[in-house]
This record gives C-alpha cells, sequence and structure tokens, in this order.
C-alpha cells in the first residue's frame, strides 16, 4: 500500500534500523536526565535548539569545519567560532 501511495518512499524493515534515531535520543535523555525535566517553554526551547545545533554540527550542515572528519567536527568548530568572537 505504502509503494502505492509514495513510490519512492523506502521503508526499513529490519531488525535494528532505527538505532540511529534511538541513538540520538538517548543522548538527549542524557542531558535531561539531571535536570529532572524541562519545567518551562523557554527552558525546552532552548534544549532542544541546543540540541539541534549540535547534531547539525556534527553532521556538517553548517560551513563550519566541513574540511574536518566527523568525530573532530565538533571540537573544530568550536576552536573556528571561538576565533570568530
Amino acid at each position: 500500500m505504502l509503494d502505492e501511495l509514495v513510490p519512492s518512499a523506502w521503508h526499513h524493515v529490519e531488525r535494528y534500523a532505527n538505532n540511529p534515531i534511538e541513538a540520538d535520543h538517548s543522548q538527549l535523555k542524557h542531558r535531561l536526565r539531571p535536570m529532572r525535566g524541562l519545567r518551562t517553554d523557554q527552558t525546552a526551547q532552548v534544549i532542544i535548539a541546543g540540541h539541534a545545533f549540535m547534531q547539525n554540527l556534527r553532521r556538517g550542515h553548517y560551513e563550519l569545519s566541513v574540511d574536518v572528519p566527523p568525530a573532530k567536527r565538533v571540537a573544530a568548530a568550536f576552536t573556528e567560532l571561538a576565533h570568530g568572537i
């Protein structure tokens, strides 16, 4: 049925297909656990925006440190940002 509606969609049916999503979610949960939740909407916005920025930076969606290997991309980007300030 999905193939009929959206022929270009690819449905993951393998056992651990969602592991990258779960792994990403676990990092956020580890950050929030010591805080015992988000008490205000403003706090939630700040945490979510920071988390999204770090993930996008790590994945190379910004022009910061795109020539650096992914494992060192965040450190290199913060070095570039520090020089810009």
